[in-house]
């Protein structure tokens, strides 16, 4: 289904094309920028127009995920290139000045560039769905068969084969209409207004500061920007102060960094690392500054990673196998058909009467209940999965969590409970130490800014151990908050007595510092030696143990502060010292360190273990660091010895590429695009169908082209919009009940396609045979066609059957190889039985060489409805069908019917209608043993077809 309409490059554009415009100087930065270090170019950064136009006839290959996109290469290239360079530069790779561009010269590069938008989106019309739901190659052949029925006269058959299609087509489309409005969530990055600074004047040029919509930003504009502004594209950072921003769009990372334009970047230095670039989408957290526009629109970083949406979704080959078949039996079809429509011509020379039967032939062949049996499957699943708290938005992905044996998933919030716990407070010397504890809770319990995770789980940990701080003996004077730059909060407190205890002099008033280790460290001269009762100044042996202290303690998952005091006499710290931050925050003595752990689910070790005993491995791909998502696998159960980083994968050529992916279990510190190839890796090259759980938009592209996108009901907008399920809890539990059903839906849709085509064949090559043989239809059309009726009927319990519990334990494929095997081995068995029944018939009930044809057709029309609703017991288990495993009960409900009213029938009214005749009790006799001798003889090769499938083929 297409989701999304992008906006496309120029159709033929060679890559200086790709700047905002050209010229020698920025054709050879581009060139260099994409040298590798042994002096040859990248593939394409010099092609002519010709090969740039060759190169497009080549999209159609197989995409693994090893490498990067055109467009991103393009991209990647174009920045590092300004990232290297100085910002005069910068101004001449984008032809722009100090001063900014004109009004005239802004206006004409916006014509030329097009309104700055990443990309357009529609919502699938229903139309569009309508058109997905109906468009199956047995809906057309069922529509074709019902137009040929109605032009032979043969109007209830053309009626009944509509109604199937209407019902099949309806559950589809009900199913899907509500739920898949996919439509990307970026407009919020282009709708906000944009202060640009432009000049004006003929003779004597003025620079002059305008609020813009971010539609009208050009390459070569200078934004200024401060606090909660979104970048409005891809910025060469010109002039910063203190400017820290977010990348949790493009990264998933909640923490921000720092950006600088001071900073001059090499190409070791990973893209979304670069300190003088920001990109679009991301935003402001704190600090202000200037910054020179060099990509707009489609030729920006999100859009070039974005636009991949909709392109990659493998293709399914379960539908690929049903299309297979489709075409198969329509070839077979148009064949016998054909010859029997002439075989009845040139014996009773009937056009009209050989034609209706053909048509009769042609619906006995087709599989009619397929896409209704596969429809109100995966239906069922999806009610199946409503009642687990799951949405699922796409019918198809019900099927595809059967064969899923790989999946992906992101760490914070899926694997752990997405809070902090504290879990230590340890001296500088890694001891445990109350008084690190008594001044973080101090510091937490005073502060009046906006009480964050890390203080809540400081505050629960002193009130559930039991400690008494007396915070009622203290008294804020003062506070300076948190921010981004300083990353630490301080305190002023006052108290009446000294909590110090042993220090000589009596000081009462104190500030309390905690933050993040190294800018706590930054303000720290002096460390604590708790055991030796002194305070020394802080040497270089001290800060190399802290370093090593908290390093030993990140590489076990956990999360830092460090906690400072510092004693403050009245007499010298003054009012107006007070004010100024950097005079208070300094000379302080270092505590020691408070350690966090955000905890693994209770459930999540379980579901993963269920998960693994289904044959589905877990990888972790996540943002966050190395070390921290080794611990959390750790606490799971996830291994450990194979991991890789992002930036060593950004290192490797295709092969090896491919090779790490295949042996990680753990990934960390992935981009969005890397997440992408990475599940593209695993679905081409490993040939694995990939499961993806993600809640953030940088996860869209990972979950869009997973086989399965999964998300949660609190996820960002556009992880929802392209999930094909939503979880309402999130738990790994979820997602086992989901595999089972599966593999139930999947098992049950196949045991109706070998089913229906072995019966189906196994018929028709039958009336074959028994035509030229008898020489006059076996069965008359309006016996044919109640015959298929009353089979397609029985069929419709077959997604209400269960599956054994040893075929839910592995992951179920489609296989090129297993079905056509499956029938070669299978449909033969039909067919000797459909014969022995001819021969027992002609040889017993025939009168002087001459056999009644009423009676014939009425003994035929019984074994055949017979033959064709017991096999199923026969296909739906590689066990002995009745005695090992027996179905569910609305399958044999369904069998006891549909037999009972094809035995009755030729004795009733009705079948005087329909021509048939009475039968004796020595045929049902005859029947009894023929289906048992059937059960033997296909249960016998059956066994020979597992073994010699299973070990040779």
């Amino acid at each position: 289904m297409e989701r999304f309409k992008f906006l496309r490059f120029f159709s033929f554009r060679t890559q200086h094309d790709f700047l905002p415009s050209s010229n020698p100087v920025r054709e050879n930065l581009i060139n260099g920028a994409n040298t590798d270090t042994n002096g040859e170019h990248r593939d394409g950064f010099f092609s002519n127009l010709v090969y740039g136009f060759l190169r497009r006839f080549k999209s159609g290959k197989k995409i693994d995920g090893g490498s990067k996109t055109e467009e991103e290469e393009k991209v990647y290239s174009w920045l590092y290139a300004l990232a290297r360079s100085e910002i005069y530069m910068a101004f001449e790779y984008v032809r722009s000045t100090e001063r900014g561009l004109s009004f005239t010269e802004a206006e004409k590069r916006l014509k030329e560039n097009g309104p700055n938008t990443p990309l357009e989106y529609t919502f699938p019309s229903s139309w569009h769905l309508l058109w997905s739901a109906f468009f199956h190659p047995f809906n057309i052949i069922l529509i074709v068969l019902s137009a040929l029925s109605y032009i032979t006269s043969d109007n209830p058959n053309g009626c009944i084969m509509l109604i199937l299609v209407f019902i099949s087509v309806s559950l589809r489309f009900y199913q899907e209409y509500g739920s898949s409005k996919a439509a990307m969530q970026l407009s919020e990055y282009v709708r906000s207004p944009v202060k640009v600074q432009r000049c004006a004047g003929r003779v004597v040029q003025t620079e002059l500061i305008v609020q813009v919509d971010q539609r009208d930003v050009v390459p070569g504009d200078i934004v200024i920007f401060e606090p909660g502004d979104l970048f409005p594209g891809d910025v060469r950072l010109l002039t910063s102060k203190h400017l820290v921003v977010s990348q949790s769009s493009l990264t998933g990372e909640s923490w921000p960094t720092e950006k600088t334009a001071d900073a001059r970047e090499d190409r070791s230095t990973p893209l979304l690392e670069l300190k003088n670039i920001c990109f679009m989408g991301t935003n402001v957290v704190s600090g202000t500054g200037t910054g020179l526009v060099v990509s707009t629109g489609s030729k920006t970083y999100i859009s070039a990673v974005f636009s991949t949406i909709g392109k990659h979704k493998p293709a399914d080959s379960f539908e690929k196998g049903i299309r297979h078949i489709s075409y198969v039996l329509v070839g077979v079809m148009l064949l016998v058909v054909t010859i029997m429509i002439l075989v009845e011509y040139f014996t009773f020379y009937d056009l009209s009467e050989s034609t209706l039967f053909g048509i009769s032939v042609a619906c006995a062949l087709t599989p009619q209940m397929l896409p209704l049996i596969i429809n109100t499957s995966l239906a069922k699943g999806a009610l199946a999965m409503a009642r687990e708290r799951c949405i699922v938005k796409s019918l198809s992905a019900i099927r595809d969590m059967g064969s899923m044996d790989i999946l992906c998933i992101d760490k914070t919030g899926t694997l752990t409970m997405n809070r902090a716990i504290m879990v230590n407070h340890l001296d500088s010397w890694g001891a445990p130490r109350e008084k690190v504890l008594h001044f973080a809770f101090l510091n937490s319990y005073f502060k009046s800014d906006q009480k964050y995770p890390l203080d809540d789980a400081i505050l629960a940990f002193v009130y559930t151990n039991g400690y008494r701080f007396q915070p009622s003996k203290w008294r804020k004077t003062d506070e300076i908050p948190f921010d981004f730059m300083r990353r630490r909060v301080s305190v002023i407190l006052e108290t009446e007595s000294n909590p110090e205890g042993r220090n000589i002099q009596p000081f009462y008033r104190f500030i309390i510092t905690k933050g993040a280790l190294e800018d706590v460290l930054k303000v720290c001269s002096y460390v604590e030696n708790v055991d030796m009762g002194e305070i020394t100044a802080v040497s270089a042996e001290h800060h190399h143990r802290i370093l090593n202290v908290v390093e030993e303690l990140r590489n076990e998952g956990l999360r830092i502060i460090g906690v400072a005091i510092k004693n403050l006499q009245q007499t010298k710290i003054s009012k107006q010292n007070m004010e100024n931050e950097d005079d208070v925050e300094s000379d302080m003595v270092f505590l020691g360190v408070i350690a966090f752990f955000d905890p693994p689910k209770d459930s999540a070790k379980e579901a993963l273990w269920r998960l693994a005993e289904k044959g589905v491995k877990a990888k972790v791909l996540t943002g966050d660091s190395l070390s921290l998502a080794i611990k959390i696998c750790k606490e799971v159960g996830i291994r450990t010895t194979h991991v890789t980083t992002g930036p060593e994968l950004e290192q490797l050529n295709q092969e090896a590429f491919h090779e790490k992916v295949k042996k990680a279990t753990v990934l960390a510190r992935l981009t969005p695009s890397q997440k992408l190839r990475v599940v593209q890796s695993l679905q081409s090259v490993g040939n694995h169908v990939v499961g993806f759980l993600g809640d953030g938009i940088n996860d869209s592209l990972a979950l869009d082209a997973a086989n399965v996108g999964i998300s949660v009901d609190s996820a960002a907008s556009v992880a929802k919009d392209l999930a094909d399920i939503i979880l309402l809890e999130k738990d790994l539990n979820v997602l086992v009940a989901g595999v089972e059903q599966g593999r139930l839906t999947f098992g049950n849709t196949m045991k109706y396609i070998k089913l229906s085509v072995i019966a189906n064949l196994g018929s028709v090559v039958s009336l074959f045979i028994v035509t030229l043989v008898l020489r006059f239809e076996p069965l008359t059309p309006i016996q044919l066609l109640v015959q298929n009726f009353l089979y397609s009927v029985g069929q419709i319990a077959i997604p209400w059957d269960r599956m054994e519990e040893d075929y839910v334990k592995i992951p179920q494929k489609w296989s090129v190889k297993s079905l056509p095997m499956f029938i070669l081995w299978n449909g033969p068995v039909c067919t000797l039985c459909d014969v022995a029944t001819l021969l027992f018939v002609w040889f017993y009930y025939s009168s002087g060489g001459k056999l009644d044809e009423s009676f014939f057709r009425s003994a035929y029309f019984i074994q055949g409805l017979l033959m064709q609703t017991l096999i199923f017991h026969l296909i739906r288990t590689e066990k002995i069908p009745f005695i090992m495993e027996i179905a569910s009960w609305p399958v044999l409900a369904s069998t006891v019917v549909i037999s009972a009213i094809g035995i009755a029938i030729p004795f009733s009214i009705i079948g005087d209608f329909m021509g048939f005749t009475d039968l004796p009790l020595s045929y049902f006799g005859f029947l009894v043993v023929l289906f048992v001798g059937y059960f033997t003889v296909g249960q016998i090769v059956k066994r020979i077809y597992i073994v010699v499938y299973k070990k040779w083929l």
